[in-house]
């Protein structure tokens, strides 16, 4: 169950392999779920009647979730990670397991009773974040690129503009993608003037598709006009003369209220 998140499985898969009644899976699965709740590793969730079964529905609680970016923030607040332009230097912290696997469990508990059937990132630096979240939610991942690659087959593009550069971008996405009405959560490393993101959204109504929520692991504290406006961060970086300062984003009004 830990290995496939959000899966229901039957009890008789388990009372099968164990070679052992239904009723002693029941509460064997009982003090499972009480323990997952007691350690905060998740809900064990069990649904009733002959197509029934259990499913394991990973969270984090808020405590945890708060150390996790603490952490984050003590070392995002460093003058070395400051890049000409105001931008901020992440690649190290988004290359790092434990920390991904963290961020990943953040994001999916968010969406923890909703219906999420892909998220969707932007290449190249969203990928592992968004990799993590798919793995909790045990959903597809799909990757929009800035350019159009010949293995993609026939794509979607779309024109949007750059909230950093104003300049109009382009981003393109393989008609395979997406199904029509699939729900989808955006998620990115980092958002400053809101224009990639903003690109995606369009990228998801192109595709007749539906928009759960967007996830950025940081954010800047100058928007350049930003105008997107219902999101999740975990952090809000100041990235001006030469300095890095960060502070909590949102999500803890966002997730755990």
């Amino acid at each position: 169950m830990l290995e496939r998140p959000h899966t229901l499985v039957p009890l008789t898969f388990f009372a099968d392999r164990y070679e052992s009644a239904k009723s002693s899976i029941s509460e064997d699965l009982t003090i499972l779920k009480r323990t997952f709740q007691d350690r905060g590793t998740g809900l064990l969730e069990t649904i009733p009647g002959a197509a029934g079964g259990t499913r394991f529905l990973p969270y984090i609680l808020k405590d945890e979730a708060q150390e996790v970016v603490n952490k984050l923030i003590e070392e995002m607040s460093s003058d070395t990670r400051y890049l000409p332009g105001g931008y901020v230097y992440m690649s190290d912290l988004l290359g790092s397991p434990a920390t991904l696997r963290e961020i990943g469990r953040i994001f999916a508990t968010q969406y923890l009773n909703q219906s999420v059937d892909a998220v969707m990132t932007i290449a190249t630096k969203g990928v592992p974040i968004a990799q993590s979240v798919a793995d909790f939610l045990n959903v597809p991942f799909v990757i929009v690129r800035h350019d159009t690659e010949i293995t993609e087959g026939s794509t979607v593009n779309v024109n949007y503009v750059s909230g950093s550069s104003t300049r109009i971008e382009k981003m393109s996405l393989s008609k395979r993608s997406l199904r029509p009405d699939s729900n989808v959560l955006i998620v990115d490393d980092y958002m400053r003037g809101g224009g990639t993101v903003g690109g995606m959204i369009s990228m998801v109504e192109e595709f007749d598709a539906n928009l759960i929520g967007v996830g950025v692991v940081a954010e800047s504290t100058a928007p350049n006009g930003r105008t997107i406006g219902d999101y999740t961060s975990l952090m809000r970086v100041d990235a001006e003369n030469n300095t890095v300062v960060s502070q909590p984003g949102n999500y803890i009004e966002k997730i755990f209220n």
